[in-house]
């Protein structure tokens, strides 16, 4: 049995052996993606540093196994132990707050699909900076998403989630698979995220052209940003986007 180092000295190293699931193993180096590794830790890091050390974000990260029992984060490996990493299970709760998504500059395209959807998805177009982000998820209380590992590692996230993809219909297969929003489609603004409503046209009229006045009868304004929505030329495509989407993943118009 490892005896806990006397106050003042150094931590006895510790070797333990760690197991990475298969769909978490893109983060980790080449080296260590094939089968078990052998690690090292200094005896005072907690296995939430550790997994972070072979380039796993938490955000990633499900159950830790320590020789087939679950633990904490906030376990402190021992000489011996064996480690198993899981992926987090999906769809994935979270708890305490409605569901709600924070987007970073390069997921612009996937904000605007998830808005479609009727998801809520807060999207700065502008790089803000990590720490802002990361404050304004924790304030907020949004599910970051994002590309960018670095982020996703902050400490002051109130949660967060790895983008996969670079696909924007891979990414949001991805997102809806992952944490299963509720789709209520055509229900807010691709442009700010707000909610939409019914419109009036002759209401609207003024922030029409002619052209689209004497086309189309029914409107839909969003009650923030005030743009106007209508079936145009691109609602085909946006009306397979949608269908697709609640085919697979439910809402209010599936079968």
């Amino acid at each position: 049995m490892t005896k806990p180092p006397v106050p003042g000295t150094p931590a006895a190293k510790q070797q333990i052996t760690v197991e990475v699931d298969p769909g978490l193993r893109l983060f980790v180096a080449h080296e260590r993606r094939e089968g078990v590794t052998a690690l090292v830790t200094d005896g005072v890091s907690t296995l939430g540093h550790v997994v972070e050390s072979l380039g796993v974000p938490l955000t990633e990260a499900g159950a830790l196994v320590v020789d087939g029992v679950g633990v904490p984060v906030s376990h402190v490996p021992r000489s011996g132990e064996h480690l198993v990493v899981r992926a987090v299970e999906r769809p994935q709760r979270v708890p305490g707050a409605p569901l709600r998504f924070l987007l970073d500059v390069h997921l612009g395209t996937l904000a605007r699909r998830l808005r479609l959807l009727g998801v809520d998805a807060a999207y700065e177009s502008e790089d803000i900076g990590d720490p802002a982000l990361a404050a304004l998820s924790a304030r907020e209380r949004r599910v970051m998403l994002s590309r960018d590992r670095g982020l996703l590692r902050r400490r002051e996230l109130w949660a967060g989630a790895y983008v996969y993809s670079d696909r924007p219909e891979d990414q949001l297969r991805d997102v809806l698979g992952r944490f299963a929003p509720v789709l209520v489609p055509w229900s807010r603004c691709t442009a700010c995220n707000g909610p939409l409503r019914e419109a009036d046209k002759d209401a609207v009229a003024d922030r029409l052209e002619h052209g689209t006045q004497a086309a189309y009868d029914v409107f839909a304004q969003c009650t923030v940003c005030e743009r106007v929505y209508w079936r145009g030329a691109h609602h085909g495509h946006l009306e397979t986007v949608v269908a697709e989407a609640v085919r697979e993943f439910g809402g209010p118009d599936a079968a």
